[in-house]
Order: C-alpha cells, then sequence, then structure tokens
C-alpha cells in the first residue's frame, strides 16, 4: 500500500503543477487514485467511502497556502485524515489498576500473540520499569505454552506455568493468584487463537475475561490480513469490551490497510505496531507518523530514535576522543563501526523508514547483497589477531592467505577491505585539530570516495 499510494500521489502532484486552486476536477482526480491505492490495499469499501468523502469535503475550493501547489495542499490533507482514521496521535498503555494489572492478549492463530506477547512484555520492562508475569492460556498447542515460555525469558520477564490438562480459567485464577503475592506490576495472559472465529474460541475469552477483569483487552491482528482482518475485528468486538490494537508484520509489503480498517471497524485505538520479527521491534504506534510513512514521506524521526537506541553512546565517544587525540584509528575500530550498524538494524530496517524519494536511491542497492557484505567484512576481521587489527601494515601476502582461509573468503576480498579500512583511516587523519570543515570541502570534488561498510 505504502508505495503504491506513494506512487499515485506523486504522479497527480507533478500533473498539478501550475496549477492555483484546488477545484473539484483537480481533488476528483486524486481522490481517483487514493481511492483505487486503498481498495488495493485491502481497505474496507465503507471506510474507504467515508475517508474519500472527508477529504473531498475538506479540499473543496481551499485556496492554496503560501507557497504550496494544490497537488500538495491534497497531499497534506490526505495526511491529516489518514492520521485521523487511524487515530489522531499516541494512545498509551492503561496500567491504572490495583497490581497486577492484567492485560488479556486476544485475536486469531497465527497473528503472532505469543511472540507479540513477549515483546510487550519487554516494552514494559524497559520503558515502564515494571515487573511483569506471562501466562498462556492455550491449553490446545502445547507447544504454544512451550514457545511463550523461551519468548518470555528472552525478553527479560518472568513466566508461569501452565499445562494442557488444564482449564484455561483454572490457569488465570493461580496466575493473577501468583501474581499479587509475587507483587508483580503486570500479567499478560496470551490465550488461544483458532485458524478461524468459533463459539468455542469466543466463549471461552468471554470467561477469561470475566474471570481476570482486565485493565486491557487488546486485540492482535495481522496486518498482512487486509479484508479478512475486518472479520476478525468485528467478531471479537462483539465479543469482547477491546481497549486496543496491536498490528503485528507492519514492515510487510501491505502495511496500512489493515490499521486504517481496524481502527474504523473496533473504534478501539492501535497501541502498538509490531516492525520486526526481533523481541525488541514493538513500537508504540504513533497514526501521524504511520500516515507519514504510508504517503512516502518516511518516518525519520522513527530512524533518529533506531539509530540512538543502537548506538553504545560510550563507544562514540571513546572513538570520538580517539580520533581528536591523534591516536590511530585501527580495524578494531573499525569492526565496532560495523557491529554499531549491525546493532541498529541493519541497512534495510534503516532504508525502510526514509522517504520514499531518497528510498528509491538507496534502493539501487542491493540490500541483500549489502548486508552479506557487512557480514563478510566482520568476519575477515575476526579471522586477524590482534596484533594485525592493530597494525594492518604487517598483513603481507601469507597473512592475507590464512585470513581469508579462516573467513572463508577469497584473498581479493581481504585486498577490498584493506583499501576500505585505508580510506576511511585517510578520513580519520583529517578529522583530527578540528581539519573537519576543510576535508568536507576538499570532498566535494573528490572520486572514488570511501563508503559506508556494505555500500561498496
Amino acid at each position: 500500500m505504502a508505495s503504491a499510494l506513494s506512487d499515485r500521489l506523486s504522479r497527480i502532484v507533478k500533473e498539478m503543477r501550475g496549477q492555483a486552486r484546488i477545484t473539484e476536477s483537480n481533488v476528483t482526480d486524486m481522490l481517483r487514485e487514493v481511492r483505487m491505492a486503498l481498495l488495493e490495499a485491502d481497505v474496507a469499501l465503507p471506510v474507504v467511502r467515508d475517508f474519500i468523502a472527508r477529504v473531498k469535503d475538506k479540499a473543496l475550493g481551499q485556496e492554496v497556502v503560501g507557497s504550496l501547489t494544490p497537488g500538495q495542499a491534497l497531499v497534506g490533507i490526505v495526511n491529516r485524515e489518514l492520521a485521523a482514521t487511524m487515530g489522531d496521535g499516541v494512545a498509551d498503555i492503561n496500567l491504572a489498576a490495583q497490581p497486577p494489572a492484567v492485560i488479556l492478549m486476544a485475536g486469531l492463530q497465527g497473528a503472532g500473540k505469543t511472540t507479540t506477547t513477549a515483546k510487550l512484555a519487554r516494552h514494559l520492562i524497559e520503558k515502564r520499569k515494571k515487573k511483569v508475569l506471562t501466562v498462556s492460556g492455550d491449553v490446545y498447542r502445547p507447544a504454544a505454552i512451550e514457545q511463550l515460555r523461551t519468548v518470555t525469558a528472552q525478553a527479560g520477564a518472568e513466566w508461569f506455568p501452565s499445562t494442557p490438562d488444564q482449564k484455561p480459567v483454572d490457569i488465570a485464577r493461580a496466575a493473577i493468584d501468583h501474581a499479587r503475592r509475587h507483587y508483580f506490576d503486570v500479567l499478560l495472559v496470551d490465550t488461544a487463537g483458532r485458524l478461524a472465529i468459533d463459539e468455542t474460541l469466543m466463549r471461552e475469552i468471554q470467561e477469561l475475561h470475566a474471570v481476570l477483569k482486565p485493565v486491557e483487552t487488546l486485540f492482535v491482528v495481522d496486518a498482512m490480513q487486509g479484508q479478512d482482518a475486518i472479520n476478525t475485528a468485528k467478531a471479537f468486538k462483539d465479543a469482547l469490551p477491546l481497549t486496543g490494537i496491536i498490528l503485528t508484520k507492519t514492515d510487510g509489503d501491505s502495511r496500512g490497510g489493515a490499521a486504517l480498517s481496524v481502527r474504523a471497524v473496533t473504534g478501539a485505538p492501535i497501541k502498538f505496531a509490531g516492525v520486526s520479527e526481533k523481541l525488541d521491534g514493538l513500537e508504540v504506534f504513533d497514526a501521524e507518523r504511520h500516515a507519514q510513512r504510508i504517503l512516502g514521506m518516511g518516518d525519520i524521526l522513527a530512524l533518529v530514535e533506531q539509530v540512538t537506541a543502537g548506538v553504545d553512546m560510550a563507544a562514540a565517544q571513546k572513538l570520538a576522543a580517539k580520533v581528536k587525540s591523534g591516536e590511530g584509528f585501527d580495524l578494531n575500530d573499525f569492526l565496532e563501526q560495523i557491529r554499531q550498524m549491525k546493532q541498529m538494524g541493519g541497512l534495510s530496517s534503516l532504508m525502510d523508514k526514509l522517504p520514499s524519494a531518497m528510498a528509491a536511491k538507496a534502493g539501487q542497492v542491493d540490500m541483500n547483497r549489502a548486508e552479506k557484505d557487512i557480514q563478510r567484512k566482520e568476519g575477515i576481521i575476526c579471522s586477524m589477531t590482534l596484533k594485525e587489527r592493530r597494525k594492518p601494515d604487517i598483513i603481507k601476502a601469507t597473512r592475507k592467505r590464512r585470513i581469508a582461509a579462516g573467513a572463508g573468503v577469497q584473498v581479493q576480498d581481504v585486498n577490498r577491505l584493506l583499501k576500505e579500512f585505508e580510506q576511511m583511516q585517510d578520513m580519520m587523519k583529517k578529522m583530527k585539530g578540528g581539519g573537519m570543515m576543510k576535508m568536507m570541502k576538499r570532498m566535494g570534488g573528490m572520486k572514488g570516495m570511501p563508503k559506508l561498510p556494505g555500500m561498496g
């Protein structure tokens, strides 16, 4: 959806250049493109109709503000209405209850409920400093109980044991009693999912809700489901008083469709979005930022947050001090830079948050190849001795053959890495003693510039 809608809007903006006013004709042209993109993204038809009507109502006859063209003005209106459709701003999770605050996780099998439970546990531990307990009420899939145990441990939370021969309601009572006696702040309850909606599932989760009296009942839905997400959302809304939605797999191609539909159908705010399979891949959902991503404007704020979270500030400051003092930039430092990039989620994760125009240029780089190149560089440096990393000048033919064999690469790969390192080393020398600005001026016309690890 993101790329389709962005491409269509860009085309209309170009066609509308030079027009001084938004008219019914150019609004109709643009909204036809928007309508097609939304339908292709599996947004529910009633949601599309309501959205288009609101945009048309606000756009017709609007004077172009300042230097904005009609196309840009219309994009602004579409952006605001997209955000409004998904729920303006950020809806915070509610933990205002006598501990433990119980959070009930609902949804179909395959939506990513169990992994999302662990992701939410990690979020509450790291961002809210809470003591978290998880429990599985899925007695139909023994693997689900074991899976929750594993991912809970990885998230740094505690797990309450349950077995397939127990009744979900009995598990719930035992878990909440344990949480109270051991002073847990939050109890996350993972429930059974089915491949389709059925009466047994709904009756069971209603009983659990009555026993647990959760402060939050979160509906976990796969963002890739599209139109099917609507039917599921309606069924769960009828059965439970939903307080929020968690979208999973929003890093897929069709992100946006489910976000628009599910919010409109349930009336419940979207509270979180799963942006990767990693346990730290859960973001607080911000409707305005998500709308910008759908429109191809990127999410620069999320990019900054991702980079800041991934960077070891102490290591960065240490390197800066080392460069400033004139100490040599060695292969250990180079290796640290490569690992920092991996910590930030890799190149593809960073590129995903760039505005579409920048991402298109970046897309000319083969991301899979670039990621493999980063891994290859790390392997080569790890095959060197500590002395070789500190003094790369001693790496001659014999050592190169040994390093290449150890890393499983060709000698020319080692040569390429050493040349790239020399370029970066030269750049670091120029940065010494405040020579940064001079170096930047000189770099303007230089060819053969040193590239980021993995970009060449």
